[in-house]
Formats: C-alpha cells, structure tokens, sequence
C-alpha cells in the first residue's frame, strides 16, 4: 500500500484527484492511502517521511505551492511530489524540487492515469519493500522503515517508522523474508534493521528512535560480525 497526499485546499479538486486514485486502484494492482490536506502548514508541521507520492497544489492562500514544496525538500528528498495547478508555467518551475510531474487543471484521467502510473513506478524501483498482511487488510511498507521485528508465540510485531503492525508468522519465515535486505537477528526474539542501530554493547543495542534491544549470548557473535560487516557496506 501506497501513501498519497493530497495538499489541496479546493474541495472539488482534491475529491476528483481522490475518485482518480480510486479508479486507478480498481484497474491496478497497487493500494493506496490517501490523506488530504487543505492547508501545506499542516503537512510541514512536525513533519514526517512516510509520503510515497505528494499532490501539491500550486496556488493555495497560506503557504503557495512552490514554497511548501521548497520546505518539504529540506525535510524529505524522496518523496515523489506531483504538482497540481491551473498554469503550467509554474509547474515549469517544478525541477527547483524535483518533482516528478504535474497535473492540469481541469483534470483528464487519462493525463492522471499515465502520471500516478509514472509516478507508482518510481516508487517501487526507488527502494525495497515488503507487504505486512494483519487481520482485516494489508499494507506495503519500505524496509527501510522497519526498525526491528519482534516475535512472541505466533504473533509477529513489526516496529515500523509509520506504527506497529501485527500479523501471525514465526521468526523463522520473517527472517527468511527480511535477511536479504540485512536485517540481523540479536536475540530469540529480536530481528534488527542494522540501519537503526545507534549504539552496541556486549547485551544490548540502542535504535534511532531510543529503544533498547536486547544481544542474546548465543547470538551476540554472529551478530555483531553482521552489524561489523553493514558498517563496512555503509562506508564504502
């Protein structure tokens, strides 16, 4: 499952932009999650990177387009931005941030379709990611935002950057899963993201988001020649 963003103060515009990703999503195999913003202060407010796509439209009255977007690069340089607008010489302006695309209005779904498919495409190739299956749906997560995955009885908890997740698994079949993306496993219980390890010591290590984890003895080897060698893969 996808994150959109739609910062949109127009209400008729943001409900065509949401009824084309639902249209898109009936014809496509690909899921979204849509979140609407009338005013771009509140998207930057305590702003996190967990948009895969953002519709930004251009000429809103707070905080115009281009600028929320200038802000929005200073904080989150993947995130595919799409600009939405009734003159495309301002979206022209468009490669100051790296957007990807724009969308005119009045809006075309064939224009749209062929943008957001532009755009889905991006995103997949862009970074690795799994699809987390609970009770009642599913969602597709970017590895990179899972910190660690926890495992007790049959109930597999993922600790991710946008919530926590449980599905039944076992710690066998997830690491299976994850161990190509590098993921290292430091307890019975415990499979780490060696990208959000901060500090390690002899029994235990400390993530990004300041939780501690314990380093099982029976593993704390292996473990910590895993974490030695992804060091070594972010240097060079």
């Amino acid at each position: 499952m996808l994150t959109i963003a739609i910062v949109e103060d127009e209400d008729k515009a943001a409900f065509t932009l949401e009824s084309y990703l639902h249209q898109f999503s009936a014809t496509h195999s690909t899921q979204f999650k849509i979140t609407r913003f009338t005013d771009p202060t509140v998207l930057l407010s305590d702003y996190k990177p967990v948009w895969d796509i953002v519709f930004m439209d251009i000429e809103m009255p707070n905080m115009n387009g281009m600028n929320a977007a200038h802000k929005l690069r200073e904080v989150d340089q993947k995130t595919v931005l799409i600009f939405v607008t009734n003159m495309a010489q301002f979206a022209a302006q468009g490669y100051e941030v790296n957007a990807l695309d724009y969308v005119i209005k009045p809006y075309i779904y064939t224009d749209f379709e062929r943008k957001i498919q532009r755009a889905v495409s991006v995103v997949e190739t862009a970074e690795s990611s799994v699809v987390i299956s609970y009770r009642g749906g599913a969602q597709r997560i970017r590895v990179h935002d899972i910190s660690y995955v926890e495992v007790r009885g049959h109930n597999v908890t993922y600790h991710t950057e946008v919530g926590i997740m449980t599905s039944a698994g076992s710690l066998r079949s997830v690491q299976e899963q994850l161990e190509i993306y590098g993921f290292l496993r430091c307890s019975k219980a415990f499979l780490v993201n060696p990208q959000h390890v901060m500090v390690m010591s002899s029994s235990e290590i400390t993530l990004s988001n300041g939780e501690k984890i314990p380093v099982g003895r029976a593993y704390h080897k292996e473990f910590m020649q895993g974490m030695a060698a992804a060091m070594g893969n972010d240097i060079a």
